[in-house]
């Protein structure tokens, strides 16, 4: 993508090289032996394992590469986390149509069954998917998320639909034929702000908990709740705009009885990436069609709360709290593994922007652990090295 339009960077730069881990994986590991972590989250790459993203198409080379970094890992105390998708998908399945066709479900199974297959045996900690609230906007903008396809309140739907299929095959296969020998643990990556009213009313509480439905609920909801399916303000907000718009369809597909509850359930413990958080009201914001408007909320900064390099991203760790709150309650208290947490500053290292992100994130979740009876279970700092 970015060597056909190196103008969606700021700098033209491109992610080729980057902090070149393919090479210096064990400077990496000897980094992190020396911070004491005991575990290492890291993502493989699809193309890397399997060109075209078929099963026929094995990359022996990339096969060893991550066997590699798995039994250095391993040799030196550290347990391997691994991401099995975190957006770099075969561009022969894109050419397909990439995650908006739902036979992207048959491929992303055959690639899991050759990730347990070569690497099940020493990786006991498994995440199908990265962010798919950051990947599904890949089919909302011309210039963002690769594919960077302009159909907003459509192709984010579909992919939201076809990840949480491919994330339950995932798991099932996993729990039919690998469980019982290699004894792991698997779950999906969701990434969330925490939503707050900017309005201490009735008003304001109904947009911030229809918001956190559509940030968080649309993934979690068919994974994680009692009941499964999409939850029923999203579904029924969609279902009101798409007819309102003359389809004879909602926008947002509908899972068969029998998926959702293939669906539900498919998790051990809940893998959650938090970075800031909003004020929000009820508000037409967005695109019409897209998820914002069918959401109906702004979303703004309180001015007080202390700025980052990235201009998404303010400093606000009760946000974290009252987030592991929430998730604790809709969910019944799954054991919660913050997968990814940190701050981006300009590269100096006396990055005391970041001491002070870090301690106070932290103090909060100690907060909703001991004071708040919270399951929290590990905590993964973003990120190890600079990230392109």
């Amino acid at each position: 993508m970015l060597h056909i339009h190196p103008d969606f960077v700021v700098d033209g730069q491109n992610g080729d090289v980057a902090d070149d881990s393919y090479h210096r994986y064990k400077e990496d590991i000897a980094i992190l032996k020396e911070l004491g972590a005991n575990f290492y989250r890291f993502s493989i790459s699809w193309p890397r394992i399997m060109p075209t993203g078929e099963a026929n198409n094995i990359n022996q080379a990339g096969i060893d590469y991550y066997n590699k970094l798995i039994n250095e890992l391993v040799d030196n105390g550290i347990q391997p986390m691994v991401s099995m998708y975190h957006w770099d998908l075969p561009q022969w399945l894109q050419d397909l149509g990439g995650w908006t066709n739902p036979i992207i479900t048959d491929y992303f199974e055959d690639y899991a069954r050759v990730l347990y297959e070569n690497f099940g045996d020493r990786v006991k900690l498994w995440v199908t998917f990265n962010e798919p609230a950051t990947f599904m906007t890949g089919y909302t903008s011309e210039r963002g998320m690769a594919p960077s396809i302009f159909k907003p309140g459509v192709g984010d739907y579909l992919t939201t639909h076809h990840l949480l299929i491919a994330h339950a095959r995932a798991y099932h296969l996993y729990d039919e034929q690998y469980r019982a020998t290699q004894q792991g643990k698997i779950s999906i990556t969701l990434s969330s702000s925490w939503e707050e009213p900017l309005t201490n009313s009735t008003a304001g509480a109904i947009a911030s908990e229809r918001s956190m439905q559509f940030v968080l609920g649309i993934h979690a909801h068919p994974i994680y709740s009692k009941e499964g399916d999409y939850p029923a303000v999203v579904r029924e907000r969609v279902i009101k705009n798409s007819k309102a718009e003359g389809r004879t369809r909602s926008r947002l597909p509908v899972f068969s009885k029998e998926m959702v509850e293939y669906i539900r359930g498919t998790y051990d413990y809940f893998a959650l990436n938090y970075y800031t958080s909003h004020l929000v009201t009820e508000m037409d914001t967005g695109y019409d069609p897209s998820i914002e408007r069918d959401c109906y909320v702004a979303r703004s900064f309180d001015p007080s709360w202390p700025k980052s390099s990235s201009e998404w991203l303010r400093m606000v760790p009760w946000g974290l709290r009252k987030l592991i709150n929430w998730i604790h309650k809709e969910y019944d208290g799954p054991e919660i593994i913050i997968t990814e947490n940190g701050v981006s500053d300009r590269g100096t290292l006396d990055d005391q922007s970041r001491v002070s992100y870090y301690t106070s994130h932290l103090a909060e979740i100690l907060k909703a652990i001991h004071e708040d009876g919270c399951n929290v279970g590990g905590f993964t700092a973003w990120s190890l090295m600079d990230n392109f």
